[in-house]
C-alpha cells in the first residue's frame, strides 16, 4: 500500500467562522489551505505557535510478522518527523496480528525484552514521543498476555503503561464471536502521564465504550489529550467508531487521538481504519483521505483552544458526581 501524508482540518469555513464567534476567535484559510487560528487581540501566528504543538496518528495493516511490522512503523515514524511531529500514536496490535487466535501467546514479551528495545531505539534516534497502544507483554502465566499501551519519550524511556481494562469479549452482530479474556488479563488501574503534549490519558480500543473511565481521565486525573489505539472490526467500526471518538472528545473536552488498523489482516480478521485526530469541541481535524491506506495524519495540539473551551463552558464545576455515585444504578 502507498503511504500517505495528510495535513488538514476539515471543518468549513463558514463553521470556522461560527465556532470562532463562539470563542472569541478568527479564523481564516492561509494558502495552504490549513485552518489558522488568530486571537481578536491581533497574537501573531508565531505566538499561537508557542502555545501548540504537532502530533501525528498513524494507520497500518499489521500482519504476523514482527520484523515487517517494525519496518512499516519505521517508514511512518519517518513520515511523522519530516512532517514535524513531535509525538506518533500506533493503534493497538501496532508489533503483531496473529493469524488465528492464540498466536500472540508465541510472541508475547515482557517489557525489556528485545521487541520493546527496538521500539525504544526507533524514538531515540528519531528524536520522537511514541504511544504505542496494545502490545502483547507477557502476562503472569504463559496461558495469558496484557494488552499493554507504552508511551516512550524522545530519549527512548518508557514513561508510562496501560494494561487494557475493557476486554473484548463480543458476539459481533452479523460477524465472528470475539473472546479476548481467552488470552488476555485485564488491567485495573487508570492511568495518565505527563508529556509535552499536554496531560495525556491512556486508553486501548473496547474502553472507547465506557464513558466512565474518560471522565475518570478528564476530571480526577486532568487528562488533556485522550489515547484511542485501536483495532476496531469493520461492523462495528462503521457503526460506532466516529461518533463515539466525538463523544468522548466533546463530554470531556479533550482531544482525542485514534490510531486504527485498516484492511485485512489476513483471511480471517479485516480492521475498519479511519485514524483521527478531534479537538476538545469535536471537530475532526486530522484524518488520512483514505481511511484504508497506511500512512499519518497530522494536527497541532492547541492548548489555548483547550482552555478556551472548557473556560466558556465550566462542566467541570457544573458536574454532579456526588448524585450521580450515591445512586444506584
Amino acid at each position: 500500500m502507498p503511504f500517505c501524508l495528510h495535513i488538514t482540518r476539515t471543518r468549513s469555513l463558514d463553521t470556522a467562522r461560527v465556532f470562532s464567534q463562539r470563542f472569541k476567535l478568527i479564523a481564516y484559510r492561509s494558502s495552504s489551505n490549513s485552518l489558522t487560528v488568530q486571537s481578536r487581540a491581533g497574537e501573531s501566528e508565531s505566538i499561537m505557535a508557542a502555545n501548540s504543538v504537532r502530533v501525528a496518528v498513524a494507520q497500518m495493516t499489521s500482519i504476523n510478522d514482527l520484523a515487517a511490522n517494525f519496518a512499516a512503523c519505521s517508514l511512518l515514524v519517518k513520515e511523522a518527523t519530516s512532517a514535524g511531529a513531535k509525538l506518533l500514536c500506533f493503534p493497538e496490535s501496532f508489533a503483531y496480528v496473529g493469524a488465528k487466535d492464540g498466536d500472540i501467546l508465541k510472541v508475547a514479551e515482557p517489557l525489556d525484552g528485545p521487541t520493546m528495545k527496538q521500539y525504544c531505539s526507533l524514538a531515540r534516534e528519531s528524536s520522537i514521543w511514541l504511544s504505542l497502544g496494545g502490545f502483547q507483554q507477557k502476562g503472569h502465566d504463559d496461558q495469558h498476555i496484557r494488552n499493554t499501551h507504552v508511551v516512550i519519550d524522545d530519549a527512548g524511556n518508557i514513561r508510562s503503561t496501560y494494561q487494557k481494562i475493557h476486554l473484548f469479549d463480543v458476539d459481533v452482530p452479523g460477524g465472528r464471536v470475539y473472546k479476548e479474556s481467552q488470552f488476555t488479563e485485564p488491567g485495573k488501574e487508570i492511568v495518565a502521564v505527563d508529556s509535552p503534549f499536554g496531560r495525556l490519558g491512556l486508553t486501548v480500543c473496547y474502553d472507547l465504550r465506557f464513558p466512565e473511565l474518560y471522565q475518570q481521565l478528564r476530571f480526577k486525573h486532568k487528562a488533556q489529550v485522550l489515547l484511542v489505539p485501536a483495532a476496531f472490526t469493520k461492523l462495528t467500526g462503521q457503526a460506532h467508531w466516529e461518533i463515539l471518538l466525538r463523544a468522548r472528545a466533546i463530554e470531556t473536552q479533550c482531544y482525542v487521538i485514534a490510531a486504527a488498523q485498516a484492511g485485512k489482516h489476513n483471511d480471517k480478521r479485516e480492521s475498519f481504519g479511519d485514524s483521527l485526530i478531534i479537538d476538545p469541541w469535536g471537530t475532526i481535524v486530522g484524518r488520512l483521505p483514505d481511511p484504508l491506506s497506511s500512512g499519518i495524519a497530522v494536527a497541532d495540539i492547541d492548548f489555548s483552544l483547550i482552555d478556551s473551551v472548557r473556560s466558556k463552558m465550566p462542566i467541570d464545576k457544573q458536574r454532579k458526581p456526588d448524585l450521580w455515585t450515591s445512586a444506584s444504578l
